[in-house]
């Protein structure tokens, strides 16, 4: 990209929105560069509630538009985008009211079903049941008998976010795409009023080099504004963040084959189904303080275990609590002073000749963002420019993904894994799982389990630095692997295997490696002590204590 020669499209921010806008370009057949500041979804895209859904609450908004627009993007990556990263996750929502709220809440869970159908993409999920109280607390068991008088039984979807939006960086990389992670835009060129590229700045080595391109796309989510300041245009709309944190605990600590939904008296709460463990969220406050590192406070922790503790016969407490992360929605800001009321919309703007700005919107619907900012770019480019075809294109590991989990127990025989590990595998990397297990095949040590986890292999450690982009210790252990959100310890024990194992790919010596396990517990800690403290400010500060190890100065 630093060359010289001029690009048809750059984007600016790598996660879902801007590595989905990369891979549009890329396969319209337009030259294409990608530059993210830190690492690849290192900001809201790995701190999700990991659902991919239509947003059964904005039914009752009255919606409908927003609602079949994520329906469709729903089951097209349950079908055809990533099967092997998306998958079908049942909800419980308890009724509290008899007659009136069974009909009320039934006849929007129908609708909603109905919408995924109409799209003709909504065959792969079963349709949604009406339950007894006795049939709701068969399915879960944990729940006190004066929580429902009945339930309702839907289905939605989830996702590892971190992981499906790296894997949109790859594929767009493997249509021709340049990306790079860990390089800042500084500024922007200018030739009068318009944009023609950037000023960037490679993090790792401290060289400054200026990107060319015809159309820049500005997808930087919850940084819009900032970005948008650099070349004095911040356009008609703003973007506000809202904060979000959720709890992760262990999966024993409710008893339940479903997830659930509740109603809190500012939005809903969702306990859902992660492997070995629940996820809990989420809070929705204003947050005006530092975007890279969102610090969840005490408060945000007990007002989540005091809604969902109402509804369990045993109480979650604090020391149940394995995990904690915090992110921020990009919320067009509207005359509310309620985050919740904020649009989930996106808006796509030329905001000056040869700038293009995305914001807005949910995970659900990145690509449809994606489209529709590639078409703004596209639209102010000499020539005819294809139209999309990212609806028909799969993610690098998608294709031959079911042939390969109908192999499973053949592939555990021939790699000598166990079955359940090879079925973790299947369902992170997919068909891309044979380049996984080559290198255990060349170094069975590779097969074994990473110290102070549960589930991951000592391969995937050195997967994520040789075909994943992985730069440091945080990378791999934060959004490469969840271990930091997982692990009792946050992954502390799990730091010094790890970055020896990435030591040889990276060229690390004896005082990097050191240094990267020094980094990451300081991380650790700092996120630890802020949990700790009261409100957003206290916990902002505490959480800055620890430095990134590279400083976006």
């Amino acid at each position: 990209m630093a060359d010289g020669r001029e690009l048809d499209i750059l984007v600016i921010g790598g996660g879902v929105v801007g590595t989905g806008s990369a891979l549009d370009a890329a396969t319209r057949g337009l030259t294409t560069g990608l530059l993210e500041a830190r690492d690849f979804a290192s900001g809201t895209s790995s701190r999700s509630s990991k659902l991919i859904h239509g947003g059964l609450r904005y039914l009752e908004m009255l919606d409908f538009r927003l609602v079949h627009e994520a329906l469709q993007e729903r089951g097209l990556l349950l079908q055809r985008l990533a099967p092997h990263l998306v998958k079908p996750v049942p909800f419980l929502y308890p009724l509290q009211h008899r007659w009136w709220e069974r009909f009320y809440a039934g006849s929007g869970v129908a609708l909603y079903d109905a919408m995924a159908l109409s799209s003709g993409l909504g065959a792969g999920l079963p349709i949604h049941k009406h339950l007894t109280r006795r049939g709701a607390m068969r399915l879960v068991p944990s729940l006190r008998k004066s929580a429902l008088v009945g339930a309702l039984q839907y289905y939605d979807a989830q996702v590892d976010d971190a992981r499906h939006t790296m894997e949109l960086a790859r594929t767009a990389a493997s249509y021709g795409a340049h990306v790079a992670n860990r390089v800042k835009v500084t500024g922007f060129l200018r030739q009068g009023e318009r944009v023609t590229g950037v000023q960037a700045k490679d993090l790792e080595s401290g060289r400054e080099f200026e990107v060319r391109a015809k159309q820049v796309v500005n997808a930087t989510g919850v940084w819009t504004d900032d970005t948008q300041a650099m070349v004095g245009e911040r356009g008609q709309y703003h973007v506000r963040a809202s904060k979000g944190i959720h709890l992760v605990v262990p999966k024993d600590r409710i008893q339940s084959s479903t997830g659930m939904i509740l109603r809190t008296e500012k939005s809903v709460l969702f306990i859902i189904p992660w492997g070995r463990h629940w996820l809990i969220g989420t809070t929705d406050t204003d947050w005006n303080l530092d975007k890279a590192h969102p610090a969840a406070t005490s408060k945000d922790i007990e007002y989540l275990l005091d809604h969902v503790n109402a509804v369990l016969t045993t109480p979650l407490t604090r020391e149940d609590v394995e995990g904690v992360y915090a992110g921020l929605r990009p919320l067009l800001a509207g005359e509310s002073e309620s985050t919740s009321k904020l649009s989930r919309e996106h808006v796509v703007a030329h905001a000056a000749p040869g700038l293009v700005v995305v914001a807005g919107g949910k995970y659900t619907t990145y690509r449809v963002m994606a489209k529709d900012a590639i078409d703004a770019a596209a639209n102010a480019l000499d020539g005819r420019v294809p139209k999309s075809v990212t609806k028909n294109t799969p993610l690098v590991g998608a294709d031959g993904y079911h042939a390969m989990w109908n192999q499973r127990h053949l592939i555990a025989q021939r790699s000598g894994l166990h079955v359940a590990r090879i079925e973790h595998l299947l369902n992170r990397y997919g068909a891309l799982i044979d380049e996984v297990l080559a290198l255990v095949e060349k170094d069975p040590s590779l097969g074994e389990q990473l110290p102070g986890t549960q589930d991951y292999l000592k391969a995937e450690i050195v997967y994520g630095a040789t075909n994943e982009g992985a730069r440091h210790l945080d990378d791999v252990l934060a959004r490469r692997t969840r271990i930091s959100i997982e692990a009792w310890d946050r992954g502390v024990e799990a730091a010094d295997a790890a970055a020896r194992l990435m030591a040889p790919i990276l060229g690390w010596d004896e005082e990097t490696v050191d240094r990267e396990v020094s980094f990451y517990q300081q991380r650790v800690q700092s996120e630890r002590d802020s949990q700790d403290q009261p409100d957003d400010e206290s916990a902002d500060k505490v959480r800055l204590g620890a430095p990134d190890i590279v400083s976006p100065a």
